[in-house]
C-alpha cells in the first residue's frame, strides 16, 4: 500500500539525519507541514506520513468542535496500532533509499494522536530518539483496541522525551506519573517535561491553547534530543 507523505529537506546539499513527523487528529494540515519544515531548517530530512491514509486519504481539517469529532473518529475507531507501525516502518524504509539520509538512527516526533503513536513508534528498532507531545490515552488504550500502549514500554529501543501541559484535561496528572514510572521501571532513557499553565495542543500556534513559553522551551528540548542522531 502506498502512503502519502509530506517531505521537507534542508536547502543545502549533504547528508542529514532523518526524522518522522506524526500528525494530530487533524491530518497533515498546515501546522504539521510547518513543523516538518522547521525540523528540516534545523538540518534534518523530515517526513510526515499520512496516518489516516487507509481510512481518509487526503484528510486535512481545522480545529472546530466538528473537526475534532471527525478526527477522533478516524484516529481511535478506524486505525490499528499494527497498521500504524507498519506504515511508519514503510516510511523509515523509504527514507533509507534516499541518498542524502544518514543511517545512524531515526528521530520521531508526534503531537496529540501522533504523540500517542510516537510512543508506539519508539518500539521500532530504527527509532533512536522520540519526542511525544501530549499523547492522550497511553496508559488506557491503543489504536484499534487491545492492551494499552503503555504495556509496550519495555520494547522502546532509544531515548524518549514526553511533553505534557499540566492544564490538559485530556491527560490527568496521574497518567503522566504512570508513564514516567513505567519508563523508570524499564530503565528507558527518558525525560518527562511538565508545563504549568499549558493546555492540550500548547505547541500549535494555530490553536487557542498555544503557549509560547512552553512551546519555545519544548522546541529547545527537541533540538537537544535530535542532536543525538
Amino acid at each position: 500500500m502506498q502512503i502519502d507523505a509530506y517531505l521537507a529537506k534542508p536547502s543545502e546539499g549533504g547528508s542529514y539525519p532523518p526524522v518522522v513527523v506524526l500528525q494530530e487528529i487533524f491530518g497533515i494540515n498546515s501546522h504539521i507541514r510547518d513543523v516538518t519544515e522547521r525540523i528540516a531548517k534545523e538540518g534534518y530530512l523530515a517526513i510526515a506520513p499520512a496516518l489516516f491514509q487507509r481510512v481518509a486519504p487526503g484528510f486535512e481539517t481545522g480545529y472546530t468542535k466538528e473537526d475534532i469529532e471527525v478526527g477522533r473518529k478516524y484516529a481511535w475507531e478506524q486505525t490499528k496500532a499494527s497498521e500504524l507501525l507498519s506504515d511508519i516502518q514503510k516510511t523509515v524504509d523509504y527514507l533509507k533509499t534516499l541518498p542524502n539520509v544518514k543511517q545512524n538512527g531515526f528521530g520521531c516526533i508526534g503531537f496529540c494522536f501522533g504523540g500517542h503513536v510516537a510512543y508506539l513508534a519508539a518500539t521500532l528498532p530504527d527509532i533512536k530518539a522520540t519526542a511525544s507531545f501530549y499523547g492522550a490515552g497511553i496508559p488506557t488504550r491503543t489504536p484499534g483496541g487491545g492492551n494499552p500502549t503503555i504495556t509496550r514500554t519495555s520494547d522502546i529501543k532509544g531515548t524518549l522525551y514526553t511533553f505534557f501541559g499540566m492544564e490538559d484535561a485530556n491527560i490527568p496528572v496521574e497518567q503522566v506519573d504512570q508513564i514516567e514510572a513505567e519508563l523508570e521501571k524499564y530503565n528507558i532513557p527518558h525525560r518527562v517535561f511538565r508545563y504549568d499553565g499549558a493546555d492540550h495542543g500548547f505547541f500549535c500556534d494555530q490553536r487557542a491553547s498555544y503557549n509560547s513559553i512552553a512551546a519555545a522551551d519544548a522546541w529547545e528540548q527537541v533540538k537537544q534530543l535530535f542532536g543525538q542522531l
